[in-house]
């Protein structure tokens, strides 16, 4: 095996901007959301005057009937919606990957036309269907009445499953599944035993992804929601209206805090799936 060659005065120089650019970018990207931890702590209601160090509005997040009932709703959308995204994404995925029929071209085209339209077009258009084509009553019981915006969010999650499902099945070996055919296996049985198994990491990712952006998403709820549902994200751009105070930091805090809560067990599942196939 050949020793490493040691780093000499020309290399330092060429990787030292290269780190300052990272560590630029890494700035630029990570101190708003610093500052916005930061003030989420902050004594006074004047979120660019720091006066002292309090958790009396995370208590206040918590009185907050409304807040809460946003939060909840925004939290059953995400669940449904990445629930039905992951099955549906999944098949569309597999019925890519496996089958061959007429205007394939078309049908990719149209599974991920979702994910470059603007939001503020699907907000629109869906906005036209609830309205006219489709008309959601308002008036149902909870969790009913989020069925608007969970058909909405599911027509812009499940694209991104379907891509990160599909390029999963692309290192997947065929002779697998025709193996276990070949040894009694029935079309079900192989599936589930065989490609779901090699399919489990881009899964988890998937899922990840559509509960994340069916739990920010702002622009499309807006459209979609009824007068009488309110999700977090709506909730905090009513509140952000007149002033970003502490309280709406440590709502978003909250928020942030359950989402890399959520993406560290999916990465800590994901990684021991690939490791548990690495092995096998």
């Amino acid at each position: 095996m050949r020793a490493r060659e040691p780093k000499g005065p020309l290399d330092y120089a060429r990787s030292t901007p290269l780190r300052l650019w990272v560590g630029l970018v890494l700035v630029f990207l990570y101190a708003p959301l610093a500052c916005l931890v930061a003030f989420s702590f902050n004594e006074s209601k004047r979120n660019i005057v720091w006066t002292g160090f309090t958790t009396d509005w995370y208590g206040k997040v918590f009185d907050d009937g409304d807040l809460i009932t946003a939060f909840v709703n925004s939290l059953t959308i995400a669940a449904l919606s990445t629930l039905v995204s992951l099955v549906l994404g999944a098949m569309v995925a597999v019925a890519l990957w496996r089958f061959r029929f007429p205007f394939k071209p078309a049908f990719e085209g149209l599974v991920a036309l979702p994910i470059v339209v603007p939001e503020i077009c699907m907000g629109v258009s869906m906005l036209v269907f609830f309205s006219r084509i489709l008309p959601w009553p308002t008036d149902l019981p909870w969790p009913l009445d989020l069925g608007s915006i969970v058909i909405a969010h599911i027509s812009f999650s499940f694209p991104f499953v379907a891509i990160i499902v599909r390029a999963r099945l692309a290192s997947f070996n065929r002779e697998l599944e025709e193996g276990a055919k070949d040894l009694g296996a029935g079309e079900f049985r192989a599936f589930f035993d065989v490609l779901v198994p090699h399919m489990r990491p881009a899964l988890i990712a998937g899922a990840l992804l559509a509960f994340t952006l069916s739990l920010d998403d702002f622009v499309i709820t807006f459209f979609t929601a009824g007068p009488d549902t309110v999700t977090f994200p709506v909730k905090v751009y009513s509140m952000v209206r007149f002033s970003v105070t502490p309280e709406v930091n440590a709502a978003s805090t909250l928020l942030m805090a359950l989402t890399v809560v959520l993406t560290i067990i999916g990465l800590r599942i994901q990684g021991r799936d690939v490791a548990e196939m690495g092995n096998g």
